[in-house]
């Protein structure tokens, strides 16, 4: 008996970026879980998500237009990208 499994994709555009396919996927969720937690904190204190991606060392260059969800997934990826290590 042969089995056939079928995948629905259902978008919402309030949804975090689904991640390069290189990347880990337990990875790549764990950082989601760990920059929505963090959004959400900085968002309960008055931040704004200019102040979310700065708190991760990020450029926020003209971060003034950049929406929630979107900080999410820059945060998510540079949690989850190879760090460079510094020569001494």
């Amino acid at each position: 008996m042969t089995r056939i499994v079928s995948f629905e994709v259902i978008t919402n555009s309030g949804q975090v970026e689904t991640p390069p396919i290189d990347r880990d996927l337990g990875q790549w969720h764990q950082a989601v879980g760990v920059a929505r937690q963090a959004c959400a904190r900085i968002f309960r204190d008055g931040g704004t998500s200019a102040d979310a991606i700065r708190t991760f060392g990020l450029d926020a260059a003209g971060a003034t237009v950049i929406d929630w969800s979107r900080a999410v997934t820059m945060i998510a990826e540079s949690l989850c990208s190879t760090r460079i290590k510094r020569a001494a």
